[in-house]
């Protein structure tokens, strides 16, 4: 059986899953809002049931390979999720079919990634969904896409990671969606594209603690006790909310140029209200650096940070798909540490 899961990239609404998500204790925060689209780039396996064994062989983007053996028993599993690392993902996730299911093992061949790790773009998220997927697919589950996110959401959270609920959108593929975050529930809508569009991501080859940038946010929730914290609260709250309804509208009319200057705008604002907050990692110089750099400026129409935002990838939408290939030939001919990736959203037929 063959699987393919995306990469999952955040166009708008950073960080407004989990802040969303605090309303469970504080019912004044306004509800989270993403704009969400699978990447061109992702994980692709063949799958199979084993009896006694959850069995991942993996081939990533850096061309390396690794493998994990495990028993299908719920100490094994949940001992290798609360590890950390690559493979506690795939771990926490069996962790959750076998203490829900009555499931036997799987052995998943992810022969191809062509998906970056670690930038941004939800390569966790990506192999959670590719094993919830997996076990769904190869035990007949009947599990519908918003289950399998659910199940990709409660094995990541198994272990270390401190992912908000969005990032299992990838679960979606490569249409773009929004979802509401209310506190514990999520409201996911697909959206229509009226014409292609066309945009660049860029791993800034830079570095960010996104632990820290987490830690030092989440700080500000449930309850503001100070300007800074209040700020945050706004920005994730009633700005973000109405940027992303802007963006929403504009994506599905197909009109670039006002999702570029709504690119501007989000970061402008992230800038203004969140940077106090965790000054260290958000002021993100190399960030910036590429958004002002003055020779790619005729081909964009806009751009902003992506995910947690500071060094770590950014995104452009284009004009067409000539200004797409030439915007990755300057940024790779001046940047020789930067590493780009097409994205094209495609009308729907």
């Amino acid at each position: 059986m063959h699987v393919f899961v995306p990469g999952r990239l955040c166009l708008f609404g950073e960080h407004s899953d989990w802040a969303g998500g605090y309303r469970r204790l504080n019912p004044e925060l306004e509800v989270g809002y993403t704009l969400l689209v699978g990447t061109n780039q992702g994980l692709y396996a063949n799958v199979k049931p084993h009896l006694t064994q959850l069995v991942f062989h993996t081939s990533l983007s850096d061309g390396t390979h690794e493998n994990l053996t495990l028993p299908m028993e719920r100490e094994a599993l949940l001992s290798e999720a609360q590890k950390g690392g690559f493979f506690s993902y795939a771990a926490g996730v069996a962790y959750q079919f076998l203490a829900h299911y009555a499931v036997g093992g799987l052995e998943i061949d992810n022969y191809l990634t062509d998906l970056p790790i670690k930038k941004g773009l939800s390569s966790s998220a990506a192999i959670c969904v590719l094993v919830a997927r997996s076990f769904n697919q190869v035990y007949d589950l009947k599990m519908t896409l918003q289950e399998e996110m659910e199940f990709a959401y409660l094995g990541e959270i198994t272990t270390p990671s401190q992912c908000g609920r969005m990032d299992q959108a990838c679960a979606y593929g490569q249409r773009p969606i929004t979802i509401i975050f209310d506190g514990s529930h999520t409201h996911v809508r697909e959206l229509k594209v009226a014409k292609n569009l066309f945009f660049v991501i860029v791993d800034l080859g830079a570095s960010k603690n996104t632990q820290k940038i987490l830690s030092q946010l989440n700080e500000c929730y449930p309850f503001a006790t100070n300007e800074v914290r209040a700020n945050v609260q706004k920005y994730l709250g009633s700005i973000s909310y109405q940027i992303t309804q802007a963006a929403v509208d504009a994506l599905q009319t197909g009109d670039a140029e006002q999702i570029g200057i709504l690119m501007k705008q989000a970061q402008a604002e992230f800038d203004k209200y969140l940077i106090p907050a965790c000054p260290d990692e958000l002021t993100s110089p190399v960030l910036h650096q590429l958004l002002e750099y003055e020779p790619i400026q005729p081909y964009i129409l806009g751009g902003k940070g992506v995910g947690s935002q500071g060094d770590g990838t950014t995104q452009f939408i284009v004009k067409d798909e000539e200004s797409q290939q030439k915007i990755i030939e300057i940024i790779e001919h001046y940047f020789p540490q930067m590493q780009c990736l097409k994205l094209t959203i495609y009308a729907t037929k």
